[in-house]
């Protein structure tokens, strides 16, 4: 079988992003998607991309992590689609797209910016000394002196699978504050099994809580610099949670090609 795949990158989150719109690639099973994958022997990603027509949006976004398992809302991933989208003319400017967690609207601010609207969050919740928050995909985020000193591969895996998080485990953010409205940010992805070089869904994450434990000061945008590049993230804070939510950075275009499987 041969593929037609385009590579984009958003803040150095990268995905192999496929047109199937004719099903034709549905057949793929997780071996062949841990392939396409593989950094070594085959194109190299942290992801996989399915972009597929729907009845009910301009598309449907399937999003398969690394581990060639389906997955939860990326949303780096989400707003590469939308620029991978705008290039083969499936919409204009603008865009409502399908994803694993519901619909979502998103903007191309330019050629290579997007900015994606978020589900609402409800929930934050404090647990020992760091927080969790669902924005799409689960996030534990812990505020830290000094991020460059982690070992992110341990002590990310070790939360990621110890036993409170299991069966399906976390996505791990380790936060420093540079200012009220500039963080750092370095992420352990579940299903990468590794750290990436920046996350969509972590940086919303992030934003949420430092918002929420008072870090930001009543800001409302925030800057979060993964080791990728900058991500803004920007939201409305209301009495049940946060609405309003949006995730703004490079979109980028990095290749096409094809590959026999």
């Amino acid at each position: 079988m041969q593929i037609k795949f385009d590579k984009y990158q958003g803040t150095g989150n990268d995905f192999i992003i496929i047109d199937n719109r004719n099903k034709k690639y549905s057949i793929l099973n997780k071996e062949q998607l841990k392939f396409l994958c593989n950094r070594y022997t085959g194109i190299g990603a942290d992801g996989i991309i399915l972009v597929q027509e729907t009845q009910d949006a301009d598309f449907e976004m399937l999003y398969f992590n690394s581990d060639g398992n389906l997955s939860s809302l990326c949303g780096n991933g989400g707003r590469c689609s939308v620029a991978f989208a705008k290039k083969y003319k499936l919409i204009d400017t603008a865009a409502k797209f399908k994803a694993i967690d519901g619909f979502h609207e998103a903007k191309l601010l330019s050629d290579n910016k997007v900015r994606l609207r978020m589900q609402n969050v409800i929930s934050i919740t404090k647990h020992k000394d760091s927080f969790l928050v669902n924005t799409g995909s689960p996030h534990y985020v812990k505020l830290f002196g000094d991020i460059s000193s982690i070992n992110i591969k341990k002590e990310g895996a070790d939360i990621r699978y110890s036993d409170f998080f299991m069966p399906n485990g976390i996505n791990v953010n380790f936060i420093e504050k540079r200012n009220n409205s500039h963080f750092l940010i370095r992420t352990y992805e579940r299903g990468v099994e590794a750290e990436t070089l920046s996350c969509g869904t972590g940086a919303v994450a992030a934003a949420l809580v430092m918002n929420h434990i008072g870090e930001t000061e009543g800001i409302t945008q925030v800057q979060l610099e993964a080791l990728g590049g900058n991500l803004k993230v920007s939201f409305d804070k209301i009495n049940t949670g946060y609405q309003n939510i949006y995730l703004e950075g490079p979109a980028t275009f990095v290749y096409s090609g094809t590959i026999n499987l």
